[in-house]
């Protein structure tokens, strides 16, 4: 169900890429691509009664087995940060592009010459 709704979040947001003329609407289907591949990365490295990689001393192997895998929690971090970063330019190219041409319309801006 998890994995669905991921697919509905990519389709949702790749439809806003391609589809939309405006370029707000084009960046909000980039942020909603990026959530939908960092929740199918968490979702993929969920694991069910898994405990958090943390040794203590006096632990018995049944708790280490239940370890889950830390690498995708950092890959999800990394991602949304970069992601943000990556938010924060698309944005001010908006807004640098509705300064110059007074719109956010794709189709009119790709008309203007100068």
């Amino acid at each position: 169900m998890v994995y669905f709704l991921c697919l509905v979040l990519m389709t949702m947001g790749l439809y806003c890429l391609v589809a939309k003329k405006n370029i707000v609407k084009k960046v909000l289907g980039i942020v909603i691509m990026d959530y939908a591949v960092n929740l199918y990365i968490i979702v993929v490295g969920y694991k069910t009664g898994g405990v958090a990689p943390v040794v203590e001393p006096g632990m018995s192997e049944g708790v280490l087995e239940r370890f889950v895998d830390p690498l995708p929690q950092a890959l999800v971090l990394t991602s949304i940060v970069i992601g943000l970063g990556v938010l924060a330019l698309m944005v001010s190219m908006c807004v640098r592009l509705y300064e110059k041409h007074g719109t956010f319309d794709m189709s009119a801006i790709s008309k203007l010459r100068g």
